[in-house]
């Protein structure tokens, strides 16, 4: 089989321009490169979950508890596996790289649920898609971590630049601040690779290029 990697992050926080750059330094090495991203607009299993994003299933994200809405992100990734990326997965010379995946599912959904229970809804999470629905497991994942505030503020300034509407994620600022520290937990516990992408504080994130030299470096042990 070949390699998965995955970079996660909150919205906003460059995780798009880092799987090209990623895509690109490892075609430079003479690898054989897949992109995907999730969710995935392009196929019908997303319908669901442009419901959800656009607000149609309640306009909090609270408003669809931890298990179904990971229900609905994982049949998006299921059906994109099967009809889209299984063959190129399977063959042993080919990197997937994956802007969000399954661990998006896990960050997402914890910062809706009390501490108690993170870990077992991790537990659960794992074996529903990975064991149950036999989607891959990542070899690789890399954590952008930003301050919500920055991550906020870009997702804002691209809202205005492009007239994209933001979803239910991208208006909650307490949300993202809940799933930033989701996800340093999880990172924490699954041994995930943080990338540091600017300093609390901070206005502004560090340079596309210092970020993808970390990213660079992160993934080295896998080429």
């Amino acid at each position: 089989m070949g390699k998965l990697i995955v970079l996660e992050g909150l919205d906003g926080s460059g995780k798009g321009t880092q799987t090209a750059l990623l895509a690109e330094y490892l075609k430079e090495k003479g690898k054989n490169v897949r992109v995907i991203d999730f969710p995935d607009y392009s196929s019908e299993g997303c319908t669901l979950v442009k419901m959800y994003l656009d607000g149609k299933l309640g306009d909090n994200p609270d408003d669809t508890n931890a298990y179904a809405a990971s229900m609905l992100f994982a049949a998006d990734r299921y059906t994109s596996y099967v009809m889209s990326w299984k063959k190129d997965y399977l063959a042993d010379d080919t990197y997937v790289i994956a802007n969000r995946y399954t661990t998006a599912n896990a960050y997402h959904q914890l910062s809706k649920m009390p501490e108690e229970d993170w870990d077992s809804f991790l537990s659960w999470l794992w074996d529903f898609e990975f064991s149950k629905l036999g989607l891959p497991a990542p070899d690789c994942v890399l954590l952008l971590d930003m301050p919500e505030s920055v991550s906020s503020a870009l997702v804002r300034k691209r809202s205005a630049e492009t007239g994209q509407i933001l979803d239910i994620h991208e208006k909650d600022h307490d949300y993202l601040g809940r799933c930033r520290r989701a996800a340093s937990y999880t990172a924490d516990k699954c041994g995930w690779k943080v990338i540091k992408c600017a300093d609390d504080g901070d206005v502004e994130p560090f340079t596309r290029e210092k970020i993808s030299a970390s990213v660079a470096e992160a993934v080295a042990d896998l080429l």
